[in-house]
């Protein structure tokens, strides 16, 4: 069972946003056959099966073994993976593309450069369970709480050029072997008010929130 699963096809994604098949995938953490399915869920055994080969048949959940029941035996099934993430790109023609939006003081480019990195790093993910190895990354997630929107300006043109400069020392567009990789800084605003809603300093909060990446 992989951690995470990245789903691609527009047809999984669809059978993984079913409710009743997303629970299945829940319990399914753990091996289960339909018949236990059923009764944990408050299904019937036919329904459960049912969804159980919908969702084998898009590679969410696979055949682990089988064991007998009394007079028969039973099929049992576990989750591809621990947890699941769509891809922008199940969306094919109505994904976004960071081309359309260049510029940094978009919320709409933010979005578009975390909708690419999705499926570039899900691919890594497949790639490295085929052949066992792992795949080298590195991300980092805090907060910051701004006294001022100039104070967030000055931030962000700092670690602006902080990145520009570190980046210039160690890129080398010659090097023998070398290897690509994908750098996303970004800064956006945690939600925490519906957009036109006054904030905790009585500030509204508009629909496109513009921070400098």
């Amino acid at each position: 069972m992989l951690d995470v699963a990245v789903i691609e096809e527009p047809a999984a994604a669809e059978a993984s946003l079913d409710p009743i098949r997303s629970r299945i995938l829940a319990a399914l953490a753990e091996p289960g056959s339909a018949a236990t399915l059923a009764v944990r869920l408050g299904l019937t055994r036919q329904k459960a099966n049912y969804h159980l080969k919908e969702l084998k048949r898009h590679g969410l959940v696979e055949l682990v073994g089988e064991r007998r029941r009394g007079n028969f035996s039973e099929r049992v099934y576990r989750a591809t993976a621990a947890s699941y993430v769509i891809s922008p790109s199940a969306l094919t023609s109505v994904g976004p593309d960071p081309s359309q939006f260049p510029d940094q003081l978009s919320a709409r480019w933010l979005l578009a450069l975390g909708a690419r990195l999705v499926p570039e790093v899900g691919a890594l993910l497949t790639s490295a369970s085929r052949t066992r190895k792992r795949v080298a990354a590195f991300a980092l997630a805090v907060e910051v709480r701004f006294a001022s929107a100039a104070d967030r300006t000055a931030f962000t043109d700092q670690l602006a050029q902080a990145v520009t400069a570190l980046i210039s020392r160690y890129h080398d567009e010659s090097a023998p072997g070398g290897r690509r990789y994908r750098m996303i800084v970004g800064l956006h605003q945690i939600p925490d008010a519906q957009p036109g809603v006054p904030d905790s300093r009585g500030d509204r909060i508009s629909g496109d929130a513009r921070t400098r990446t």
